[in-house]
């Protein structure tokens, strides 16, 4: 079964809005077994909407199209999908009711140009999910099918989870199980992870049990998601298990998370597990850390909070930190003791970097120096980040509370 993706929406070609949706349905897709080969964006202009659809009927066995179906002038992909069956669209009085009972519930009058999304293509269905005002369709093309939903991300995950994707799985007459799980890692190249994984990723394509695929993820690090295709879930949990055990041995400390789960998750919950506090203090990363820190952890008890001393005033009142000696080795140190000791905390953590000195000449550009004080004593790392200021920001977050991770909770 192949399918596409076509994007509705002129906003997404100038890129006033992300194109999440696309990927999302990509994944999906893929875990359901569905080959999604093409995924396309066009803008609120009919011909050229009638023109992708039809183009991707050429190819493919599916389309999606995602957008224009709200109850405005521009939302005409009920218009383009009529056209492409060579039918008219029906109006169907009961869908208008339910719309109408939706503003009601909300205190709200319907407008009269909602009744728009009541008009159906002939011989289209609406999909049973309807969390919203737009209804989704599915509709034949002769032994090929459109699905058409709204592009508001919860409504066409509901529609693309409870019908769009059962539907195309009874009509692939798969019956198995795809799964995959995401291993994330920091502290090596793409490449270098792929040169590790040689050897496995040969003997995978010998025996077929599981496949290895990269995804360079920025600042989240490289991730390298294993997929199973197996008869039912047990076992393509238990494939799963296997081989993230085998990829551990090989991968070891290079491995932080598995799916879900972020450095910040794993470092809080190391530092719950293990009975530790933790406080920061941040120049060059602005409050990153603290930001980040926080939103996994809201009850004070492991992350007592973070102090971004940008003046140097401040950094020497507060903390006891001279200006001449910030982004420093020194100054990481004392700025990671000074966090540990003005918090009362167990761990103390610190970055500072080139772009906090005065004169950022006097260090190689992307120069970062992290800071690690507990009780027993003060560790200071030097690493060397890439990109502009703002990645190298973004980059010395992870750094920072990787450089926490290995040397206390691994």
């Amino acid at each position: 079964m192949r399918c596409e993706v076509i994007a509705i929406g002129t906003e997404l070609l100038l890129g006033q809005i992300t194109d999440t949706n696309s990927s999302w349905m990509g994944q999906q897709l893929a875990l359901a077994g569905v080959d999604c080969l093409y995924q396309t964006k066009v803008g609120d202009n009919p011909e050229r909407i009638v023109e992708c659809i039809r183009h991707s009927l050429s190819r493919c066995d599916a389309v999606i199209t995602c957008g224009g179906l709200g109850p405005t002038q521009d939302d005409i992909t009920r218009e383009a999908i009529a056209e492409v069956m060579g039918v008219k669209l029906v109006r169907y009085p009961e869908i208008g009711d339910r719309i109408k009972k939706m503003f009601e519930s909300r205190g709200r009058v319907m407008p009269a140009i909602n009744l728009r999304q009541a008009d159906v293509p002939e011989g289209a269905t609406t999909i049973p999910q309807q969390p919203g005002t737009a209804p989704g369709l599915i509709c034949p093309v002769g032994e090929k099918v459109i699905y058409a939903v709204p592009g508001v991300p919860n409504e066409m995950q509901t529609m693309l989870v409870g019908t769009i994707l059962p539907d195309l799985k009874r009509r692939t007459g798969f019956k198995g199980i795809i799964k995959s799980r995401v291993l994330k890692t920091w502290g090596h190249s793409e490449s270098g992870l792929a040169e590790l994984l040689g050897e496995r990723i040969k003997t995978l394509d010998s025996t077929g049990s599981a496949t290895l695929a990269f995804q360079a993820s920025g600042i989240e690090g490289i991730k390298v998601r294993i997929t199973v295709k197996t008869d039912d879930e047990a076992s393509a949990v238990m494939i799963l298990d296997d081989e993230e055990s085998v990829l551990r041995r090989i991968l070891g400390k290079y491995v932080f998370a598995v799916d879900d789960e972020t450095m910040e998750s794993v470092v809080i919950s190391g530092l719950r597990n293990n009975g530790l506090s933790l406080a920061v203090t941040e120049i060059s990363s602005g409050g990153l850390v603290s930001s980040r820190l926080s939103a996994i952890e809201t009850s004070g008890k492991v992350f007592l909070g973070g102090i971004v001393p940008v003046s140097g005033r401040i950094r020497e009142s507060l903390l006891g930190v001279p200006g001449d000696v910030i982004g420093s080795e020194r100054a990481a140190a004392a700025m990671a003791n000074a966090a540990r000791e003005t918090f009362g905390a167990d761990v103390g953590i610190a970055t500072t970097s080139f772009f906090d000195l005065p004169n950022t000449g006097q260090l190689p550009p992307g120069t970062t120096f992290l800071g690690l004080s507990t009780a027993d004593g003060t560790d200071v790392d030097q690493v060397h980040l890439p990109g502009d200021r703002e990645r190298i920001r973004q980059y010395s977050v992870i750094s920072l509370l990787n450089f926490l991770r290995l040397k206390l909770l691994v």
